[in-house]
């Protein structure tokens, strides 16, 4: 080492960085993250290799065993049961990962709103958030899919709707997190520097609050998708979500509805409870770890 290096500072570390690899020397975080790429690659390139992409039926080997050709067995379509559950995987994730982004750009933008301004807005905002926390998800959620039932919506047009139903019953909870935060940080010193610069309000909301909530976003951003992904498979496995001829995890685990197939045709409700298990197992112990780390009390 020259005193040229010796004498150059060193250059701090970021707060993302620093998260990132406190997060990836966390033995438990990193397998959490390696079984989500792990399932990310499984569900959305798995389909690609897979040589029964189509989905085509074959009654002749319905609900066959596992063999090499079909590794998890044939459903009762003869279809194959891996490449089913690629699919329904993919679905699956994207209605929890879409929902989640819809109610938190929603629940941020209306907690900072709410939180910044106060008054009327904060109670209004606030209010209809109260109303909706009162009511049960899980019920709320079988109340409205039913109405779609009987609405007749397209399957193809009902994993939309999905996305959206879990959206409007997740973003309350994100609104009160966010307003909680924007409230305590509105009292800092360098939000009363940006009173006395006269910056605009939209800068002062999303420059210089929503930077500092974004810590916070992230560990609700993962434990919410888990919620949407249990949520959906919810839905789905009582017929009222995503419905066929599309696949999710939950209409492949009610597809064994009756004890013969519960007892003897294990394949078709096993591998997907199996990955819709190891999935939201995965996203909560990153989110814990997550919070650990973006949590100032935990900070050594």
């Amino acid at each position: 080492m020259t005193l040229e290096s010796a004498a150059r500072p060193l250059r701090p570390r970021g707060l993302w960085s620093d998260a990132f690899g406190r997060l990836v020397r966390t033995p438990a975080a990193a397998v959490a993250l390696g079984v989500l790429v792990l399932m990310l690659l499984f569900c959305f390139v798995g389909p690609f290799l897979s040589p029964y992409s189509g989905g085509e039926i074959n009654v002749r080997i319905a609900t066959h065993v596992p063999t090499m050709d079909h590794p998890l067995g044939t459903d009762e379509y003869g279809r194959d049961v891996m490449t089913r559950l690629m699919l329904a995987g993919r679905i699956s994730l994207t209605v929890g990962i879409a929902s989640m982004l819809l109610s938190l750009i929603l629940g941020t933008v209306l907690g900072i709103v709410a939180g910044y301004f106060r008054g009327v807005a904060d109670a209004i905002i606030m209010r209809v958030a109260d109303l909706l926390m009162s009511i049960p998800g899980l019920p709320l959620l079988i109340v409205l899919a039913a109405i779609l039932s009987e609405m007749k919506v397209a399957p193809a047009q009902r994993i939309y709707v999905v996305m959206v139903m879990l959206s409007i019953i997740g973003w309350p909870s994100i609104a009160r997190l966010v307003r909680g935060q924007v409230l305590s940080l509105r009292e800092e010193m360098y939000m009363r520097a940006t009173d006395v610069l006269g910056l605009s309000t939209w800068s002062r909301q999303f420059h210089h609050l929503l930077p500092n909530v974004m810590p916070l976003l992230i560990v609700v951003a993962t434990l919410s998708t888990a919620s949407g992904i249990l949520s959906e498979s919810a839905l789905s496995f009582l017929g009222l979500g995503v419905v066929p001829p599309n696949a999710s995890w939950g209409n492949m685990i009610s597809a064994a509805n009756s004890l013969i197939d519960f007892q003897r045709h294990w394949w078709l409700w096993l591998p997907p409870g199996i990955a819709l298990f190891i999935t939201i197992a995965a996203i909560n112990v990153l989110g814990d770890r997550l919070r650990d780390i973006f949590d100032p009390r935990m900070a050594r």
